[in-house]
């Protein structure tokens, strides 16, 4: 059943069906971000992904007199 996946003919149908979908427009913008996802996910599974630390806002005291 799935060796018959990726015919050519199955992929146009997947390719119209996404332009249908998402529009012309939109899908540039789905494959950029597909892929950042992508990159990250790798990164998380090798290890060397390293979350950047946010410096914490420092709030002055304000005095109740």
């Amino acid at each position: 059943m799935l060796e018959n996946l990726l015919r050519p003919t199955h992929l146009l149908l997947l390719v119209i069906a996404a332009l249908l979908l998402f529009g012309p427009s939109k899908l540039p913008e789905l494959g950029r971000s597909f892929g950042t996802m992508l990159k990250e996910f790798k990164k998380g599974a090798r290890g060397d992904y390293v979350e950047e630390e946010k410096p914490q806002e420092i709030k002055p005291i304000e005095d109740s007199k």
